[in-house]
């Protein structure tokens, strides 16, 4: 049902893929890479995203932890990517946002249509949403329009899509798996102390240039302690996507 319902309806929950003491670690050690961002100079505010800076944004977080580094590759997060966009697929960003109470959405979009000319008639992208804090309407829950992942144009969209956009709620140690395709937003945190941190692993079709250069933003200690299989997954080798698609043999 779970993967039926991704396909069916652009998105699934699946809780319990952290325990509370997993859930902990992870969240202080993004709080910890959030301030070590700011001391490379890199800031947590992105004022071309959000409207005030109480959405804390987290980048390249693979060369701020290894821990981000185990979670991209995790295997109920890896076997959701694969339903959708089969073996054939980059690692393609991974990021953070931490909602803080007074924190105001950011304008709808679709992740795929970022990076991708309409139509949009397959899914080439999607996004596995790690949840670290139970995620609630009133702490800034990421919002959806329902099944705008079959919108192939930009005029598609209801004029009212805004306010048609629903709350993906999920308990802390939950990942939600989201079509590229799917109009979505930050949502507003409404409350006076709850925070709502998430974590992003955005993945697409291995022919789609990634989000993140990644040549150019990991250090070579990083690079050094990937596997072979994370060397392939971001695209790190000297072969492009030529080597990865499939070949069909023809006499001649």
């Amino acid at each position: 049902m779970t993967t039926q319902q991704l396909r069916d309806e652009g998105f699934c929950v699946i809780e319990g893929v952290l325990d509370a003491t997993a859930v902990r670690d992870v969240r202080e050690r993004l709080v910890a890479a959030s301030h070590e961002s700011r001391r490379r100079g890199v800031d947590t505010f992105m004022p071309v995203l959000d409207p005030n800076d109480r959405n804390v944004r987290v980048f390249n977080l693979l060369d701020l932890d290894p821990v981000f580094v185990e979670l991209i590759q995790h295997p109920r997060g890896i076997a959701l990517v694969r339903e959708l966009l089969g073996d054939g697929f980059l690692i393609s960003n991974f990021t953070a946002n931490i909602a803080l109470p007074g924190s105001r959405s950011m304008n709808l979009h679709s992740d795929q249509a970022i990076v991708i000319p309409e139509p949009w008639l397959e899914a080439w992208a999607i996004n596995i949403i790690w949840c670290l804090d139970d995620v609630r309407e009133a702490n800034g829950a990421t919002r959806y329009v329902p099944y705008s992942h079959r919108v192939t144009r930009r005029s598609e969209l209801p004029a009212d899509a805004v306010a048609q956009t629903r709350p993906f709620e999920a308990p802390a140690g939950s990942i939600i798996a989201m079509d590229g395709r799917m109009w979505h937003t930050s949502g507003e945190n409404t409350t006076q102390r709850d925070e709502r941190a998430l974590l992003f692993g955005y993945y697409s079709a291995d022919f789609i240039r990634p989000q993140v250069n990644w040549n150019v933003v990991l250090s070579e200690a990083t690079r050094a302690s990937l596997s072979p299989q994370m060397v392939d997954w971001l695209g790190l080798g000297p072969a492009a996507n030529t080597s990865r698609a499939t070949m069909v043999r023809r006499d001649v």
